[in-house]
């Protein structure tokens, strides 16, 4: 047993002594950097490390919880007594308790979520990938003309957990990840854009150039946007516009939503709900990828969920409280900071790829928009009520034609879900939530 393993230990015993009849105990370590760069120049360096515990106990069915970054006998026993006094003045909740026994668990495979390259990467490295992706792009193309700069940034942590129901476990994670934001100029015109590369592995990033090169691209192509008029049109949704949909939908099928009749989902499993190109995983059990852990902030074993499958509304995300309130069991997706109350959170919640590549399916819509970016998107999860500001690349006969920006997109998620026609075969698992391109067959585009 490690030594943070161990004092998350002593603070649930201590919790028991104290007179709680359960306690769960989370402690988090962390270093984290970034180094910031901007016309050429170091704009910003910063390193700082963490370390905090946090404990909730019950007291029967009262709940307390309390935090500290003092890991000393005297920070945790003052942390313990805290939470205890909360648990005193709370209302009783019939649905909360820690995972049943036999729910407790991790996975025994490796999870490869900790490189120790990461922690070898010297600073002087990490700034010069930095300025090396900042000169990619300025070089890219003349009409690159200004910055507002590139990072590297890099983390190491490490997770523990420990219940008074004999659970104890913890893991450790790294990440670095590289970005470039450049301004390109034309005409009188001027528009940014940005490319970012992250992942567990050092090897796992790309290149300053590739970053660089990509970034640059990006805003030069939605130089001179033009307008268009109010109409009704199919929609492709690129990756990262997707994967913000995507992130509404997790919001839909969220435990939390589902119990207090905040979802239009809510009462629907087993139901059709999309269309049957669509189907949707959360997987936390992925090695290597950003929403994989041996297990949940509960303690409950990582596991794969099919939440949507052809269509089909199969499973909600649920936590122990959220399952308790439903009347279902949890799907380990358990997740909060040091203290208080487990939310649900994905692990790697994405949309499966299809078959057609990206081009083929920019190929196959005579007019249309093809999404770049969303602008303050607002989905009602209640309602299914859709709406964002947009800016993209206006189709043509199959092709990419021209920029378009100021416009909205407006729609309902009910109807957007039905009306997914294809699903690209580009999926790129780089975030916690991640889609491949879609094309949504009809969405009302407000321009002039």
């Amino acid at each position: 047993m490690t030594e943070l393993e161990s004092l998350a230990v002593r603070a649930v015993k201590r919790a028991l002594e104290l007179g709680a009849t359960d306690a769960e105990c989370t402690i988090s370590e962390g270093e984290e950097f970034s180094a910031g760069v901007r016309m050429r120049q170091v704009e910003n360096l910063k390193q700082a490390g963490s370390r905090g515990a946090g404990i909730r106990v019950l007291a029967g069915k009262h709940t307390g919880s309390s935090h500290t970054s003092d890991l000393s006998p005297q920070g945790i026993e003052g942390m313990v007594r805290a939470a205890l006094e909360l648990a005193k003045i709370t209302t009783e909740d019939p649905h909360a308790g820690l995972p049943e026994a036999e729910e407790l668990g991790a996975l025994g495979s490796d999870l490869d979520l900790y490189d120790g390259a990461i922690a070898r990467m010297e600073t002087d490295w990490k700034i010069a990938q930095a300025l090396h992706a900042e000169e990619a792009a300025l070089s890219a193309d003349p009409r690159i003309q200004n910055s507002e700069g590139a990072s590297f940034e890099s983390y190491l942590g490490t997770r523990v957990f420990a219940n008074s129901r004999g659970f104890v476990g913890s893991y450790r994670t790294s990440s670095c990840g590289l970005s470039a934001v450049p301004v390109a100029k034309s005409n009188g015109s001027m528009e940014r854009d940005y490319w970012h590369t992250a992942s567990r592995r050092a090897s796992g990033i790309e290149g300053p150039q590739e970053v660089g090169r990509k970034a640059a691209e990006r805003a030069v192509r939605r130089l001179n946007p033009r307008k268009i008029v109010t109409q009704k049109a199919p929609v492709i949704l690129e990756p990262r516009t997707a994967r913000s949909l995507l992130a509404d939908i997790f919001e839909a099928v969220n435990g939390g939503a589902i119990y207090r009749h905040a979802s239009f989902l809510a009462g629907r499993l087993g139901e059709k709900i999309a269309s049957e190109n669509l189907t949707v995983i959360d997987d936390a059990t992925l090695p290597g990828l950003f929403g994989s852990s041996p297990f949940d902030d509960e303690g409950v074993a990582s596991r794969r969920t099919v939440v949507i499958e052809r269509g089909v509304l199969r499973s909600y995300l649920l936590n122990t409280y959220c399952a308790r309130k439903l009347g279902l069991k949890t799907t380990g997706n358990a997740s909060r900071g040091l203290s208080g109350n487990a939310g649900v959170g994905p692990g790697n919640f994405y949309i499966e790829a299809g078959s057609i590549a990206e081009e083929a399916m920019i190929g196959g819509v005579r007019n249309g928009l093809y999404v770049t970016e969303l602008i303050g998107a607002s989905a009602n999860t209640v309602t299914g009520d859709y709406s964002s500001g947009a800016s993209g690349i206006w189709i043509e006969n199959g092709e990419l034609a021209y920029p378009v920006s100021e416009i909205t997109i407006a729609g309902n998620l009910v109807q957007m879900l039905m009306d997914l026609d294809q699903i690209a075969s580009n999926l790129d698992l780089r975030h916690s939530i991640e889609s491949p391109s879609i094309l949504i067959r009809e969405m009302t585009i407000s321009g002039r």
